[in-house]
C-alpha cells in the first residue's frame, strides 16, 4: 500500500492568484484614496468648510466679521460671499448659473480657481465689471474671454407692473477650468461690490 503523499499548503498557482487579489486590492484602494483626496480638494476648494448667515437681520459688519474668523487658529481663508442665481445668456445660447461675488485678494487665494485659469487674466479683478466662468459653461454659450455675457438676475425693481429682473451685460475677464463638470458649467465669479447690487 502506498504512503499518502503530503500535499502543500498552496500550489503555485494558487499563490499566485492570493498575490494578485492582494494587489488589486491595494491598487483599487490607494485609486479610491485618491480620487476621494481630489473630490474632496475639488469641493472644499470652491465651497469651504463652513459657511456663516446671518439669521434675522442683515450681515453689515462682514468685514468685521471675516477679520475675526480670519484669527482663528486652523483657518486658512475667510471670504465674505454674496451668492444668488441667475441666467447667463449669449447671443448663442443660455443657462442657468450661481452667481458668487468675491474679493479678487480672495479669488486668488483659491487655488482651484486661480491655478486652473485657461483664458484672459484675474489681475484687476475688482476693478472693472469682469467676471470669470467655467469653461464648460463658455462652450456652451460659445463664449471666450474678452467676449461680453448678459446676466439677468430675477430680483430687480419693484414697479407698479410687478418685479422687473435685472439685466446687465459682463465682460468675461477669465475663463477657468476645476474640473468638475458641476462647477464648470454653473459658477459665475464676480467682483463682491457688483454682486451685490445683482442678487440683492
Amino acid at each position: 500500500m502506498d504512503e499518502p503523499t503530503s500535499t502543500h499548503p498552496f500550489a503555485p498557482f494558487e499563490f499566485l492568484g492570493i498575490m494578485l487579489g492582494v494587489a488589486t486590492l491595494i491598487i483599487v484602494m490607494a485609486v479610491m484614496n485618491g480620487f476621494r483626496k481630489e473630490l474632496l480638494d475639488k469641493i472644499l476648494g470652491i465651497n469651504g468648510h463652513l459657511l456663516i448667515q446671518p439669521l434675522e437681520q442683515p450681515l453689515t459688519d462682514w468685514e468685521a466679521v471675516t477679520e475675526r474668523i480670519s484669527k482663528v487658529p486652523g483657518v486658512t481663508l475667510a471670504a465674505p460671499i454674496v451668492e444668488g442665481q441667475a441666467l447667463a445668456s449669449s447671443p448663442f445660447n443660455a443657462s442657468g448659473v450661481l452667481v458668487r461675488g468675491v474679493r479678487a485678494a480672495d479669488l486668488v487665494r483659491l487655488p482651484s480657481v486661480a491655478n486652473n485659469i485657461r483664458q484672459g487674466t484675474l489681475e484687476g479683478f475688482d476693478e472693472g465689471q469682469g467676471v470669470a466662468i467655467g469653461r464648460r459653461l463658455a462652450d456652451q454659450l460659445s463664449l471666450r474671454a474678452g467676449d461680453s455675457v448678459t446676466l439677468v438676475a430675477p430680483r430687480g425693481a419693484v414697479t407698479p407692473m410687478g418685479t422687473t429682473p435685472r439685466i446687465k451685460p459682463y465682460r468675461i475677464a477669465a475663463v477657468f477650468e476645476v474640473g468638475m463638470s458641476e462647477y464648470d458649467t454653473a459658477f459665475v465669479f464676480m467682483p463682491l461690490p457688483e454682486a451685490q447690487g445683482l442678487c440683492r
